[in-house]
């Protein structure tokens, strides 16, 4: 499916792969912090908490940092330990405030000020977003095609005025142009709230939808939204019709998903003449169709839900596209007619070598995306031969590249996007006709940036199994072999980390420190079986992929052991968790964002919003006493045992709903307890934020600035 007039997202499908939360569970008597100071390291109590389940028994002392009035954190022994924890941070890093505020002129330095996108047709309007100097969100605006003065849309600034967090999640415009569309969230928690504006006159009408976490689809010729509204436990089940000026209690629900672990969304086909309804977990799906001129009429299933069959649809004229791992793990692409949509007919066979991600329907053409060996892959195919394809080549040997915000159906360029480890974000169009590229906007960095200055390089490290896993590493040219380096990786939900450009990672390179992204099984890099290699009970590869991968580097003269940093987050930051404590003198430091670490607990407790969804990921413990003893053996807050431990930052988000901020508190709490060196434990809470962390462009900076400050110390880079 394409999106249409659609400005911005934010986590706004559930269908999108996420981390649990969880709520909240009672505790008794006042908790004590033995120390609130903020030179001394603060001791949270222990208190007797334990389970037991499948004959095995778990103690859980720090069970109390769960707060009962989640999502409400009122409970004032657990936020005199954040408060203290954040006092603690803060007199650790003052000393460090000068490489801090250096770092951030520098990270600031090179942000253009003052930039716009690249505009962008759609129909009669060409659509772009500015941001201004000094502010820290985006304004979105439209002229018409045929010329006159641009028209305010949305200005994010004026949205985020006084509130400590704000992002913009969907936006849309009518089909008529007449208004938009759009919701946010202003605390972190993702509980976005939608209202319609009208463009001309900047009006916002009375319709309010609370608590939506969805996309925001126009239909019915503009007099209905089609959304889906988070439920108690915070997952998107349904799809519900909003008829524009009538108050959301006269909504209706066209479409509820009875099982708890799938999560539902809905958008418009290529020609937007049917709303696509998708439901699924991170395994199965499945997809039904109905008129976008009548969204409460009757719907066509396209074919029921078979467990491990994954697919998806577009729709042109009358025959059904589908993408779908039916018949082969990398997926084919296959076609239906419209009247029997389950009868699928195969169009692009699936491949060993060629792992199939997607595909758009245009009106004389259809494009594919993939990965040969790794490397991005766009395809223009011909509806009349599908032998006729025509690939887009690009120059350089490791890079990441795919197709960007391309609205209509009728098209003879194609908006792409490009960059690697060494080019700057780039955007492109694509004359279909001719085959070539036009260099339309290249990431400008204002303090200056040489591309020549910098080398990348794509290597293999022989993982213990054998396996030979993907690494993308850059530098400046003029750092020696054996210098630190800092190590990379996600590995989950079949993600795969592009090798992109980061502007901010030039404070590392610039300081004589390699960056690499390990491509670890879990994500998706080397085709579909290269995240099924990391999941469910293989899920122990992803971490072992990434200590072999710091153990090659340091083998091939790269870096040093003792002079390796690793940072990851959300179930990257389970990553870090794993390898400190299997192998931890492996790292100079490490830093944790968000990390879900206390994986057993939180596979336990089906009350979850998330979790349910997430047992086709990491397994279902409650069910299956296999499944608990392999979490149990990896999962970080229950393996931290007494031994030395390299520097550790550790990030939390108080309203973050995906790895709720007691998970980074438990572990911390543990690790205090029972590690045996002197190594610095810091933990930052961001006390008005979620899941990634603070919202602003410039304060986001500040703490990757913190970040690289942090392991710079340990690492004995300090200017």
């Amino acid at each position: 499916m394409k999106t249409f007039r659609h400005l911005g997202s934010a986590a706004c499908l559930a269908l999108a792969a996420g981390f649990s939360g969880s709520p909240a569970l009672g505790q008794e008597g006042p908790i004590q912090v033995t120390d609130t100071t903020s030179v001394t390291p603060p001791i949270a109590e222990k208190r007797d908490h334990s389970f037991t389940r499948h004959g095995i028994t778990i103690s859980d002392p720090y069970h109390w940092l769960k707060d009962q009035s989640y999502p409400t954190i009122d409970d004032e022994d657990v936020l005199d330990y954040l408060k203290a924890e954040n006092a603690y941070f803060e007199a650790q890093m003052a000393p460090r405030q000068a490489l801090v505020d250096t770092i951030f002129e520098e990270l600031k330095g090179r942000v253009k000020q003052d930039d716009s996108t690249v505009p962008q047709k759609d129909g009669d309007w060409l659509y772009w977003s500015e941001v201004a100097e000094g502010k820290e969100y985006r304004i979105h605006y439209r002229r018409p095609v045929a010329g006159g003065d641009r028209e305010l849309l949305i200005d994010e600034n004026e949205l985020a005025e006084g509130k400590e967090y704000f992002r913009l999640g969907a936006a849309s415009v009518s089909d008529d142009g007449r208004y938009i569309a759009y919701s946010y969230d202003d605390d972190g928690s993702e509980r976005y709230t939608a209202r319609i504006k009208e463009i001309a006159t900047g009006a916002l009408l009375d319709d309010v939808i609370p608590e939506t976490l969805s996309g925001l689809t126009w239909l019915a010729n503009d007099t209905m939204i089609a959304y889906g509204k988070a439920n108690e436990n915070w997952r998107v089940d349904n799809v519900r019709l909003h008829r524009v000026g009538t108050d959301v209690s006269e909504d209706v629900e066209i479409f509820r998903e009875e099982d708890e672990g799938f999560r539902v969304g809905a958008g418009l086909s290529a020609q937007e003449d049917w709303l696509v309804i998708a439901t699924g977990d991170n395994e199965t799906s499945e997809v039904r169709l109905v008129r976008a001129d009548d969204p409460a009429g009757e719907q066509i299933l396209v074919k029921a839900r078979e467990k491990g069959v994954e697919y998806s649809v577009d729709v042109r004229e009358d025959t059904v596209f589908v993408h779908t791992n039916d018949d082969h793990v990398n997926f084919r692409l296959a076609t239906a007619p419209l009247s029997a949509p389950g009868e699928w007919t195969t169009l692009i066979g699936g491949s060993d070598e060629f792992y199939l991600t997607g595909f758009e329907l245009y009106k004389d053409f259809y494009v594919t995306e993939g990965r040969l060996d790794g490397l991005d892959q766009i395809q223009l195919r011909d509806y009349a031969d599908a032998s006729k394809i025509t690939p887009i080549a690009f120059p350089e040997a490791s890079y990441s590249t795919g197709l960007s915000n391309n609205p209509e159906y009728d098209v003879s360029k194609l908006r792409l996007s490009y960059e690697s480890m060494v080019t700057p974000d780039s955007v492109y169009d694509y004359d279909v006709a001719s085959g070539t590229l036009e260099l339309l906007k290249q990431q400008e960095i204002p303090s200056g940036y040489t591309q020549s200055d910098y080398v990348t390089e794509r290597l293999m490290v022989t993982a213990r199994d054998g396996t030979q896993v993907p690494v993308s590493v850059v530098s400046h040219k003029d750092t020696p072999m054996g210098a630190p380096l800092h190590l990379y990786a996600y590995g989950a939900y079949g993600y795969a980390v592009p090798p992109g450009f980061s502007s901010s990672r030039l404070s590392l390179l610039d300081r004589g420190m390699r960056y690499a992204i390990a491509h670890i099984r879990g994500g998706d890099d080397l085709g579909r079986n290269w995240y099924l290699q990391g999941k469910l009970n293989e899920r122990t590869n992803t971490f072992n992929d990434f200590v072999d991968v710091a153990k090659g580097l340091i083998d091939k003269g790269y870096t040093q052991k003792g002079k390796v940093s690793a940072s990851g987050g959300s179930a990257g930051g389970e990553l870090m968790g794993v390898v400190v404590n299997t192998d931890p003198d492996i790292w100079g430091a490490v830093a944790a964002h968000v990390p879900f670490v206390d994986v057993l607990n939180t596979m336990l407790d089906a009350e979850l919003p998330l979790t349910p969804g997430e047992w086709p990921e990491w397994g279902n413990p409650i069910e299956s006493k296999q499944a608990f003893a392999y979490i149990l053996s990896y999962s970080p807050y229950d393996q931290t045992v007494a031994q030395d431990y390299p520097p550790l930052l550790i990030t939390a988000g108080l309203n973050d709903p995906r790895v709720t901020y007691w998970e980074p508190a438990k572990w911390t709490a543990k690790l205090r307890d029972v590690k045996t060196d002197d190594n610095v434990l810091l933990l930052k809470t961001n006390m008005g934020a979620g899941h990634g962390g603070k919202s602003g462009r410039f304060t986001r900076l500040y703490e990757t600035a913190e970040e690289f400050a942090f392991l710079l110390w340990q690492l004995g880079l300090e200017e």
